[in-house]
C-alpha cells in the first residue's frame, strides 16, 4: 500500500517517483485477455513482422496508459483522487524494453471548495516520449480540508 501524499507536500516542479516497467509477453497476454483485445499485433510475431512490418509484437497502448495512470495513483496514495486523466499513444513499444512512467506537478489551484494539482505526464523509453499525458488530482490536506 502506498503512503499518503498531502496537499502541503506538493509544489510546482515536483516530480512523481518514476515507475519503471519492463512489459513481457505474459503480461501482454493477460492484458489482452482482460480487455478482450484479440488484435494479432499483440501476440502473433509472424503477423506483426510480416503483415504489419514491425520488429516484434507491440505492447498495447491501453496497457501503457494504465501503467501511466498507476504511476499517478501510486503517488497520490489511497485518499487522493484522480479527477481527470488523458494520454495519447504516439510511439510503439516492444516487450522487453524498459518503459518509465512518471510526471511533474505543473500547477496547484483552487477550484471551488477544493484544491487541485495539475500534472504533466509521460511514458518514456530512454529519451523517447511514447505517451504524453496530463492529469488533475485532488489530495487531502493535513488540516482536514480538501
Amino acid at each position: 500500500m502506498s503512503q499518503q501524499l498531502y496537499l502541503e507536500d506538493v509544489s510546482v516542479g515536483d516530480a512523481l517517483p518514476p515507475l519503471p516497467v519492463t512489459v513481457d509477453e505474459t503480461q501482454m497476454f493477460f492484458f489482452s485477455a482482460a480487455t478482450y483485445n484479440g488484435h494479432r499485433i499483440h501476440y502473433d510475431k509472424d503477423w506483426a513482422r510480416g503483415t504489419e512490418g514491425y520488429d516484434d509484437v507491440l505492447v498495447q497502448g491501453p496497457l501503457q496508459a494504465a501503467l501511466l495512470a498507476r504511476a499517478v495513483t501510486d503517488w497520490i496514495g489511497p485518499a487522493g483522487r484522480l479527477v481527470t486523466y488523458s494520454a495519447q499513444n504516439r510511439a510503439v513499444a516492444f516487450p522487453g524494453q524498459e518503459l518509465v512512467f512518471g510526471g511533474t506537478v505543473t500547477g496547484v489551484r483552487e477550484d471551488g471548495d477544493r484544491t487541485l494539482v495539475d500534472l504533466e505526464l509521460a511514458a518514456t523509453r530512454g529519451d523517447d516520449t511514447l505517451m504524453p499525458g496530463s492529469a488533475v488530482v485532488s489530495l487531502p490536506s493535513r488540516s482536514g480540508g480538501a
